[in-house]
């Protein structure tokens, strides 16, 4: 088999997963319900976040928060202090692409 297949949970449950963690990039699925979010931390390589259901309320470094949807794409450079959180009734969806992985990031 040339290929290589990975399985993420289809769930309505909080779960932070991790699906892919090789040399090329970092690929986390996450499921948040109302109420919850991740710790704050910084970014540790160039993320993406891809948003597949739910409202993403996502604070950058000084900024105000800001509201991303199902649907957006967001990039977020590396270095940057951010807090995610889910503070909608409707379950939060979403993947975390972090490349190059962060393991082989070695900044500007």
């Amino acid at each position: 088999m040339i290929e290589k297949n990975y399985n993420f949970n289809k769930t309505d449950k909080k779960i932070v997963e991790r699906i892919v963690d090789d040399e090329n990039i970092n690929l986390n699925h996450m499921v948040l319900i109302k109420g919850t979010g991740m710790p704050e931390h910084y970014s540790n390589s160039n993320v993406y976040m891809v948003i597949i259901r739910g409202t993403m309320t996502l604070k950058l470094g000084d900024q105000e928060p800001k509201k991303y949807r199902g649907g957006d794409i967001v990039n977020i450079p590396y270095g940057i202090k951010m807090n995610i959180d889910n503070f909608d009734d409707e379950v939060l969806e979403f993947f975390v692409v972090k490349s190059p992985s962060p393991k082989n990031y070695r900044g500007e």
